[in-house]
């Protein structure tokens, strides 16, 4: 007898099946699934939370080199579901029937090599956080299984390279820094999720979804994405802390782009894109810990971390612990650097600054080719922008400042920096009603809040101007909002107090984003959370002392993404030489410490990343395998990709064929040395650096700002980031 799964309500009907529940629509979220099967098909049932909405997937097995996959439209209760299986069983039974196969907890993907599509299922989930009322998951077992039927999978493939693809895939190793949620969208921050509302299929195409082409197939099948999860790959760290006797949640997410992704010397740079190698969004979220029932406070602050934006690459080398940096391409427009910064503008509003921590001075030109190109860039495109619009550059050379200088100066110097960039862009808050989180925990969006544009042609003053009289007066319309038709409850506005927009973002680079980029984004993560506990009052000032135990606490924490994120892009943990040393670790220990991760990071680069590519680009469907044509282990580039048409291409997400050049300085403008003609800083804030560190930070073209610390005003307020030093000393970060 044949399967009796039917796709409409009639169809069940006339099996006497006989729904009630109410439509399943996507913001109901399936979270749980059984796999079973009959010789014929898959049958995927799926539930939510609350077991009261069932769903059935067909997944066909008679199709050897097709993907065939059909949603039963009907919801069913738990005990019509069992009904539903118990036919299916009978109307199988000559063939063997209904057999369970596993339990699991979302689909992946899918994927096919040489022969069979495989499906891939997360089998085992565990819990590793909560963002308003969403669970967050890391997968901790993934299983794949052939799609067809043995008997009618494809006979004439070569099963030695099907394998060897099968193993490049697992490569990629799901159950390590790989996260996901059913119903909160964790590809994206907190301020996007709140301010910008997407869902269904479109947030499977953003920039933070590793398995964007494993999900494709099914995504053009089905209308919904119930039975897919979308998997964030970076790293995601939530704790409780303590502070005056007020609980708080803080949570450090890095979401890695699936751009340009790739291994430390097979990724440099920037493609043709716009896409840079080792981009890294990296969250810090603060919330209350309040009893259920009360108003919710939470805020956010996002910091970016990515390659030098130019075409530059090192050749891997056996013999060479440091490889030559090579300007690969002369792009005389800086058309891929300008498309980067026209992204991270789109993603985050403006202004853009820039703090780039490589070398300046050099015996051997190496790092500061890359600097004096970097500062001709930003030159170039600054001529092209509106004042408003134009990049900020700050360049500090961390390596020399480290070595003269204490880890403690190190931070509280990398800490000023981090005070411009926060007055600048500013932070994410958000109060939130009682009312709001006991419905299903849906963020909110700000449509009945005068919320200032953050689109690319905003302007950052007038954010700031507008977000400096919403809050003025915020007491005022209080009040008013407690009479008639304009209170907060009657226009539905589910907050108590008005938000705050972060509209720009600080992105860090050194020359692997790595080390000394960790350290510095620590300083800004240090500098962010006084400002976001002030801003929700657990705290009386916004400055957290260094020998702070929140900011010794904070320190293990951006410490472990360091590690984290240093192991996915260079093959070992950061150097943490500035960490190590305000622990007060002993000198020599450090120094072996160092040492063995330089050893590791250099086996890894030259023996394992190449593998480790092309795991990465058959994951990420950059790279298609097709019989007939050349494999990808036989391409002498990861840059040579084949299509599913056989077809040999160059993704422009990896980059593309030019030819190299030296850099041995010779290619670089006549005019080396920057020229303080062009202010391309004419409008970055009013306040200067400290003359102390006049030395150590250098604006774009080595124009210092000069500094009147008796007259310079940094104040915060809980409604308005505005810092006052009224105590003339010269460091603004205390």
């Amino acid at each position: 007898m044949a399967d009796v799964l039917g796709n409409n309500n009639s169809q069940n009907q006339n099996h006497g099946i006989q729904p009630t529940s109410p439509p399943l629509s996507q913001d109901r979220y399936l979270q749980k699934f059984r796999l079973y099967k009959t010789q014929a098909n898959f049958y995927m049932v799926g539930r939510d939370k609350s077991r009261t909405h069932w769903k059935v997937l067909k997944i066909d097995r008679s199709e050897p080199t097709e993907l065939n996959i059909q949603e039963d439209s009907t919801i069913y209760s738990e005990d019509e579901c069992s009904d539903l299986l118990k036919m299916l069983h009978e109307g199988n039974t000559a063939t063997g029937g209904l057999k369970f196969i596993t339990t699991c907890y979302g689909i992946v993907g899918f994927i096919k090599f040489l022969g069979p599509y495989y499906m891939l299922l997360i089998t085992k989930r565990k819990q590793i956080g909560v963002i308003c009322g969403h669970n967050i998951y890391a997968v901790s077992k993934i299983e794949l299984i052939p799609v067809p039927h043995p008997n009618v999978r494809p006979q004439r493939v070569n099963f030695s390279k099907e394998n060897r693809y099968k193993k490049l895939l697992c490569m990629v190793d799901l159950t390590k820094d790989f996260f996901f949620s059913y119903s909160y969208n964790i590809m994206r921050s907190l301020q996007k999720n709140t301010c910008d509302k997407k869902t269904g299929k479109v947030l499977y195409e953003t920039m933070f979804v590793w398995n964007e082409f494993l999900t494709r197939g099914i995504r053009n099948l089905l209308p919904n994405t119930l039975w897919t999860v979308a998997l964030v790959y970076g790293f995601f760290k939530q704790t409780k802390l303590s502070l005056s006797g007020r609980d708080f949640q803080l949570t450090l997410i890095a979401r890695r782009s699936r751009h340009y992704a790739g291994t430390r010397y097979l990724k440099r740079g920037v493609n043709e894109k716009g896409r840079v190698a080792n981009d890294v969004e990296t969250e810090q979220i603060v919330a209350e810990d309040v009893p259920e029932g009360e108003a919710l406070q939470i805020s956010s602050v996002v910091q970016n971390r990515g390659s030098i934006p130019l075409f530059w690459s090192q050749e891997t080398s056996r013999l060479n612990l440091k490889p030559d940096i090579i300007l690969s391409k002369r792009d005389q427009n800086y058309e891929a650097t300008r498309l980067h910064f026209e992204h991270l503008t789109q993603r985050y509003g403006s202004p853009i600054i820039i703090l780039n921590l490589i070398k300046a001075n050099e015996k051997k030109p190496r790092e500061s080719i890359l600097r004096t190109e970097f500062v001709n860039a930003i030159a170039a495109i600054n001529q092209d922008l509106p004042e408003e619009k134009q990049l900020k550059f700050v360049h500090l050379d961390l390596h020399k400042l480290s070595r003269s200088s204490k880890a403690t100066n190190v931070l509280e110097l990398l800490g000023m920096v981090a005070t411009y960039a926060l007055l600048v862009t500013g932070l994410f808050y958000c109060q939130l009603t009682p009312t709001l989180l006991s419905n299903g925990y849906e963020l909110p969006s700000f449509e009945n809040v005068d919320t200032p544009d953050i689109s690319p042609t905003s302007s950052n003053n007038d954010i700031e101007k507008r977000s400096y009289e919403e809050n003025e007066h915020s007491d005022d319309s209080n009040e008013k909002s407690s009479e008639g038709n304009s209170s907060i409850e009657n226009n539905r506005n589910p907050y108590v107090r008005p938000p705050l927009i972060q509209s720009g973002v600080l992105r860090t680079n050194c020359i692997d984003c790595l080390d000394r980029t960790n350290v510095a984004q620590y300083a800004y993560g240090l500098v962010a959370l006084g400002s976001q506990l002030y801003a929700l009052g657990v705290t009386t000032s916004p400055h957290i002392e260094l020998d702070d135990p929140l900011a010794e606490e904070l320190m293990s924490y951006y410490e472990r993404m360091g590690d984290t994120l240093a192991h996915q892009y260079g093959g070992s943990a950061a150097h943490n030489k500035i960490f190590s040393e305000r622990r007060g670790q002993w000198k020599a220990a450090i120094q072996s410490q160092e040492f063995l991760r330089t050893l590791q990071r250099y086996y890894s680069n030259a023996y394992m990343d190449a593998e480790k590519q092309n795991a990465i680009n058959v994951f990420l469907g950059h790279f298609q395998p097709e019989p007939d044509k050349a494999d990808l282990w036989e391409l002498d580039s990861d840059q040579h990709y084949v299509g599913r048409n056989g077809e040999l291409y160059i993704d422009e997400d990896v980059g593309s064929f030019f030819k190299r050049s030296w850099s041995d300085g010779q290619i670089l403008r006549k005019n080396t040395s920057p020229s303080s003609a062009l202010n391309i800083n004419k409008g970055f804030p009013g306040a200067a650096f400290p003359s102390d560190a006049r030395g150590q930070i250098k604006m774009l073209f080595e124009s210092t700002p000069e500094i009147s610390t008796s007259g310079s005003k940094l104040a915060c307020s809980r409604n308005r980031l505005q810092w006052h030093d009224t105590r003339g000393n010269n460091n603004i970060s205390k």
